[in-house]
């Protein structure tokens, strides 16, 4: 890549495919307008149907819908519909629905998943309009691995960990939100080194016995809009084009070859 190439801009790369990718979890989130009927078991019980076929297992959980501080909150109920692995989740609660995988295996699986469930979300429960539409992938790099970090990613990224007081530095993080040509889209990038039994978000990022690296990219729109399925997992599509044109300008032809692609 030329110094100047931008990768919130540039056209996406061709998919190298990783068989042995450090990517830990992706999760896509739609958020709408309140609907507290999905608190109750009668009404949520069509989307169950349309989708346990593969999300077999429910769970429920309860959870707190409300701004921070003195002002009021609500308690509403979370559904956790999951594979037998427990692999793949689906949550709806009464502001979300939320696709989680930490078994993925190629964008086109992924997005026929969110379709399936996006479509049983419109059928059954009616969203007027989407609030928000996020997609994020979490990569982690640890074992031996981390040794080998600074061949592995570019030196624009590595900052603390490309100096001499690299090892003894035990949590080094970059955090930066970016701007996207469409004024209503960002991309929120997060990498560094965490401690051992360190996270940064533990609803996502499982704590480790062991130090590692990691690479959350998360691209994001709150603007308001009707709930049309299709151009949802359309605009879901393009933020993985998106995201992964951001991945492959963090990481270096090493990095693909260490987790079995062929660069």
């Amino acid at each position: 890549m030329t110094a100047d190439y931008d990768p919130l801009v540039a056209p996406p790369p061709d998919e190298v495919p990783l068989p042995k990718a450090p990517l830990v979890r992706v999760i896509a989130q739609v958020k709408f307008s309140l609907i507290p009927s999905i608190d109750q078991p009668e009404f949520i019980g069509p989307f169950q149907e349309a989708i346990r076929e593969t999300n077999p297992s429910l769970r429920q959980e309860r959870m707190v819908v409300g701004p921070q501080g003195p002002a009021p909150v609500q308690e509403h109920v979370a559904w956790r519909f999951s594979d037998i692995e427990e692999e793949w989740r689906v949550s709806l609660a009464p502001e979300f629905l939320a696709l989680e995988t930490t078994a993925y295996t190629s964008r086109q699986d992924f997005l026929a998943r969110l379709q399936a469930a996006i479509e049983a979300l419109h059928v059954h429960i009616k969203p007027a309009a989407l609030e928000r539409l996020g997609l994020r992938y979490i990569d982690r790099v640890a074992d031996d691995a981390l040794e080998e970090i600074t061949r592995l990613v570019q030196p624009e990224v590595l900052g603390i960990l490309a100096s001499p007081l690299a090892d003894r530095a035990s949590h080094s993080l970059c955090e930066t939100l970016f701007d996207l040509p469409n004024d209503h889209e960002k991309l929120l990038a997060r990498w560094g080194r965490i401690p051992v039994n360190g996270t940064v978000d533990p609803a996502a990022i499982e704590p480790l016995p062991q130090a590692s690296w990691i690479l959350d990219l998360d691209m994001f729109s709150n603007k308001r809009r009707m709930f049309l399925p299709d151009d949802i997992v359309a605009d879901a599509e393009r933020y993985a084009e998106r995201l992964y044109t951001f991945f492959r300008w963090v990481v270096t032809d090493d990095f693909l070859a260490r987790y079995g692609g062929t660069p």
